[in-house]
């Protein structure tokens, strides 16, 4: 049984740990699966995700921006999401589509139907069966994200007005598509939030 599942939220909510755990409980349960993560998961993609994240780039448009994204997910969606769906693999993604509609959309002010004709141009018109959104404020996923002294990239750098719009951004789209959508109180403990997610996906697969 195929399924698309995608993990949605601000960088320090936890998405990429929620994911990888996701993975590992599935393929015990007997499950083929492929998780990959935005932008990225292609040699196209993490060139174009290096462009995107680079600190320097601060004159980088926001109508160049959403089309970076929407190639390197255009590459993504042809090289590894659609032919593993139709093997029947759940795919498992660290963010996707969604992402640019907060970002791109909320974020930046760019036109939302635009956004999706862009979109659903670079995707084929594919989107996740299920997404999870991880919600922490922006305040505490920043936070995060420099107690981790991990990547601090462009995006991450921006105003803290912008970060409120995109979590704003983020529940709407959630609020207008609840039967794809399930939000997540992200401050809980990493085994609670992931305990929430199983017991979701279990009942899509009807276990």
């Amino acid at each position: 049984m195929s399924l698309f599942i995608s993990f949605e939220g601000p960088d320090g909510s936890g998405k990429t740990t929620q994911a990888r755990l996701l993975e590992g409980w599935l393929r015990q349960q007997g499950y083929e699966v492929v998780l990959t993560r935005e932008p990225g998961g292609t040699a196209i993609g993490e060139q174009i995700r290096q462009v995107l994240h680079d600190r320097r780039n601060i004159e980088m448009d926001a109508r160049a921006e959403v089309l970076l994204y929407s190639a390197a997910r255009a590459q993504l969606v042809a090289q590894c999401i659609r032919p593993a769906l139709e093997a029947g693999y759940i795919v498992i993604s660290d963010r996707y589509a969604d992402s640019t509609l907060a970002y791109q959309g909320y974020g930046r002010g760019l036109e939302l139907d635009i956004l999706r004709a862009i979109t659903d141009f670079a995707t084929g018109g594919l989107w996740p069966d299920l997404t999870f959104y991880l919600d922490v404020t922006p305040e505490e996923g920043l936070h995060r994200r420099r107690s981790a002294g991990g990547e601090w990239n462009r995006l991450d750098a921006e105003a803290m007005d912008f970060h409120h719009k995109v979590r704003a951004g983020y529940l709407a789209l959630a609020e207008g598509d609840p039967g794809r959508w399930v939000i997540i109180e992200a401050t809980q403990p990493v085994a609670g939030v992931q305990e929430q997610i199983r017991r979701v996906v279990a009942g899509r697969l009807g276990r």
